[in-house]
Formats: C-alpha cells, structure tokens, sequence
C-alpha cells in the first residue's frame, strides 16, 4: 500500500495531492492514516495543512541524496496488486 502511494504522489506536483483524494484504496481511513505516519517518519513524505487539507509531497531530491536509484525502483516497480 505504501508503494502505492509513493507511485501516486510522484505522478503529480508537489502540494498538489491532498489524502483525501487517496479514498480509492482498499483500506481504513484509520489505516490509510498509519500508511501516511509511516511515510512520514521514515522522511519519504512531507505533509503540510492548507485549510481543511493535508497536502503531500514526496520527498525525491532528499531521498535520492541519501539512498541513490532506490527509489527509481519503487517508481519503476511492476504494479502487482489486484485491481
């Protein structure tokens, strides 16, 4: 799942994609929330506050910095997941 939204957020802008709009995926909000944390902490996501949205971006240039083409594999990963 988590891939997931990696692969998501880097399709778009930075500041563009709000978590609500990840509604789409098969699990909790509740759980849907822990992913974001999850992502979070490990540094691969920013999130900010703009009004009653959390916007996000992925945090490609730093992540890249530290841990070079691991997250090109991610990126370039073969979606395995039922549809």
């Amino acid at each position: 799942m988590r891939r997931r939204i990696v692969r998501e957020l880097a399709g778009v802008p930075d500041w563009t994609r709000p978590c609500g709009t990840f509604t789409h995926l098969p699990v909790a909000k509740s759980t849907l929330s822990h992913h974001f944390a999850v992502l979070r902490n490990v540094g691969l996501l920013e999130q900010r506050d703009e009004g009653s949205r959390r916007l996000n971006r992925l945090r490609k240039p730093e992540f890249d910095e530290r841990f070079p083409g691991l997250l090109a594999l991610v990126l370039e990963e073969e979606q395995q997941e039922p549809e």
